[in-house]
């Protein structure tokens, strides 16, 4: 930028010195440029030895100090204004800046000499000044990106600030990003800005403030944005090669070209989450040393995928990379299904390690879970995943003791008179509901002990006990299952309950509304309920697509009680677009992307707001990029963009995504932790 009317001088550029001078500057923000000025006979402080540096200018004295400060060619001559007279004592001093060009007056000739002189016009003086008229910006600097007050700078006086800040001029105490251009100049300012312009045009060495604006280490303005977040879950089935595999004799390379597309339509549909099986029957859909590999891999227990790779570690990084939790599904007591049409288990199944832990129950076979090695084996092998892989989540479904077959007992008498000689005095259902309770306890406290951010959910029966609420109806899940789900919520040792409620809103004895009220009625701890919908039942008749959304709008409408989202079982009725319910979630029912709820008492920090945020010219696009900062506690970045006055969540971006194309507006980009908490945003106007 020109500075031509300045001569340079001839001097050693130096530190400005601190001098003990004033009484009342000695921890001040401003007392380097202070110290600077007063060398430079530019100013000076009070008789008592004071600088007074918070107290406001009047328009006199900034003329005052301008006119000191750059003795520069006129400008224009001088026209008198009537209310500065030849005997007021900085006459001579206005009439200087006027000439120079630093200071104008108002209409009928008046120059208001006692008025305070704001920021912004104190600015708009000093640019007004030192730089040739119509100089415009170098760059064109977008005030907002700057200043979070930037509505509140006048018309007239934006291009005199975008100018004044590109120039480092502007220095900003306490906060770098608020101007505050209506307020009154204190001294401390104009003496601080003064000296910046000063260095500007080469009269004054350079020196060092954290509040001076260098447009490359200023942070840009933050502002707080959130939108109503969801959970939107599916079921992803491995037993019977339900939903994936969808075939035990597929290579690993379809396995995984079969997962891609999976979570790739999830994603065109804004799912967050996918609740994986990877335990349906005392098995591992994963590297394990403790169990063998499922049969519904490759079709033989124990063989792993060829070649060879670890299907859990796979999906959680392809499903990372598309913003999508991966909640590991365990069957804490099943050990197989069908024995006459499956293949036998191998070691180191505990039907074949320990077959005194199993009973046949029907066609399947069960471990006990009243036996101490049951449950350290069903803990154990939980733990040993939540340790090695990068899972969101742990879930149970309703298998804890197995559904009733008629006329027929669960064969742990065994066990349950060793518990009574030892002394035991609850019934058969408490000593069993017991057994179950002790687990989930356990899990809870293990899981957080393990990997606080790895949330432990249950999806029960949907009905707890027919009566409750009064008018339902169906299985006993209290006194069948042993599975005392109350009390799970009650005690807050599950983070969220996922009942299944599979039933039509129309259906009295199983109403869907009613059961989801009495659940959340029932929920002193504050945790998550999450819905679990039937898509199996898909018919095009009685259970419509138009049924499973006015289902999710329930949901919905209880979200101040915690009501907070849906998972449907399972995604065999998306993968075959079922009914169009593909094609309606992708356009109507999950059109806007949402993170998964945050849960307060996994206590989660918010991440590092993103940093180096910048937007570059690519051709014709805009490009917005951002630092990439390794931070672990980083899962994704969300992207808003401002519609009028509210903000508007446009995308959710992965964590090693560090730039994405945006068109002009205003937008705001945010850090989320692995927790699902939220960075305030970074302010971006285009």
């Amino acid at each position: 930028m020109p500075n031509s009317q300045f001569p340079i001088p001839d001097y050693q550029i130096t530190m400005v010195s601190s001098i003990n001078r004033f009484s009342d500057i000695q921890n001040h923000w401003a007392k380097i440029f202070i110290d600077g000025l007063v060398e430079r006979a530019v100013i000076s402080g009070f008789p008592d030895r004071t600088f007074r540096p918070n107290t406001n200018l009047t328009r006199a004295q900034f003329a005052a100090i301008v006119s000191k400060a750059f003795p520069v060619p006129d400008k224009r001559p001088y026209i008198p204004f009537t209310d500065v007279p030849a005997s007021h004592w900085a006459a001579a001093a206005i009439q200087t800046a006027f000439k120079r060009g630093f200071i104008s007056g108002y209409p009928n000739n008046l120059f208001k000499p006692e008025n305070r002189i704001t920021r912004a016009e104190a600015l708009v003086a000093l640019v007004s000044g030192i730089f040739p008229a119509n100089t415009a910006p170098p760059t064109n600097l977008i005030l907002s990106n700057i200043y979070q007050d930037s509505t509140e700078i006048p018309n007239y006086a934006k291009k005199a600030i975008a100018l004044a800040t590109q120039s480092e001029i502007v220095v900003n105490y306490p906060s770098l990003n608020l101007l505050n251009p209506a307020g009154n100049a204190t001294r401390a300012d104009v003496t601080a800005w003064v000296y910046q312009a000063l260095v500007y045009l080469k009269r004054a060495p350079q020196i060092y403030s954290q509040y001076i604006i260098v447009l490359s280490k200023v942070p840009r303005p933050k502002v707080s944005v959130s939108h109503q977040r969801e959970f939107r879950g599916v079921w992803i089935t491995s037993v019977w090669n339900i939903d994936w595999p969808f075939s035990d004799k597929l290579t690993a390379e379809q396995e995984k070209t079969e997962m891609l597309r999976i979570l790739d339509r999830l994603e065109e549909m804004n799912f967050n989450a996918i609740i994986l099986q990877v335990r349906a029957a005392g098995d591992a859909l994963y590297a394990s040393e403790l169990e063998p590999w499922s049969a519904w891999l490759t079709g033989t227990p124990g063989k792993p995928p060829q070649p060879y790779y670890d299907p859990l570690t796979f999906v959680v990084a392809e499903s990372h990379k598309r913003n999508i939790e991966v909640h590991a599904w365990f069957n804490p007591y099943r050990a197989k299904v069908s024995s006459a049409k499956t293949p036998p288990n191998v070691r180191p199944h505990l039907s074949v390690t320990n077959p005194e832990c199993v009973y046949p129950w029907g066609d399947d076979l069960w471990m006990d879970p009243g036996i101490s090695l049951v449950q350290d084996k069903t803990y154990n092998v939980i733990l040993d995943v939540v340790k090695r892989y990068d899972i969101d989540g742990v879930h149970f479904d309703d298998y804890f003791y197995p559904y009733p077959i008629a006329d027929q007992e669960f064969p742990d008498s065994k066990i349950y008179n060793s518990y009574v000689s030892r002394g035991g005095q609850m019934s058969l259902g408490d000593w069993r509901r017991e057994n179950v309770n002790k687990l989930v306890k356990r899990l809870g406290e293990g899981i957080r002990a393990t990997k606080p951010n790895v949330k432990f959910g249950i999806s029960p029966f949907g009905i707890y006990r027919p009566g409750q609420p009064p008018q339902s109806r169906g299985l006993d899940a209290y006194e069948a299952l042993y599975a005392d789900s109350k009390k799970w919520l009650e005690s807050g040792w599950v983070d969220y309950l996922n009942p299944q409620l599979y039933w039509r809103i129309d259906q009295t004895a199983q109403s869907y509304p009613v059961l989801l009220q009495w659940w959340l009625e029932n929920n002193p701890k504050n945790r998550h309920i999450y819905v679990g919908n039937n898509l199996g039942r898909l018919d095009g008749n009685k259970w419509t697509v138009d049924e499973i959304n006015k289902q999710i709008e329930i949901t919905r409408n209880s979200k101040e009680n915690l009501a907070l989202g849906n998972v449907f079982f399972s995604m065999k009725a998306f993968s075959e677009n079922r009914q169009q319910i593909y094609d309606n979630f992708k356009s109507t029912t999950y059109i806007q992307p949402a993170l998964v709820p945050a849960m307060p008492w996994q206590k989660g920090t918010p991440p590092s707001v993103p940093t180096g945020v910048e937007v570059k010219k690519v051709g014709n696009s805009n490009v917005l990029q951002w630092r990439n900062t390794a931070d672990p506690n980083i899962r994704s970045w969300t992207l808003y963009q401002k519609n009028g006055d509210n903000w508007k969540l446009i995308n959710v971006l992965n964590a090693d995504t560090f730039q994405v194309a945006i068109g002009t507006g205003i937008y705001a980009l945010c850090a989320v932790s692995i927790m699902a908490v939220e960075s305030v945003g970074v302010f971006i106007e285009i």
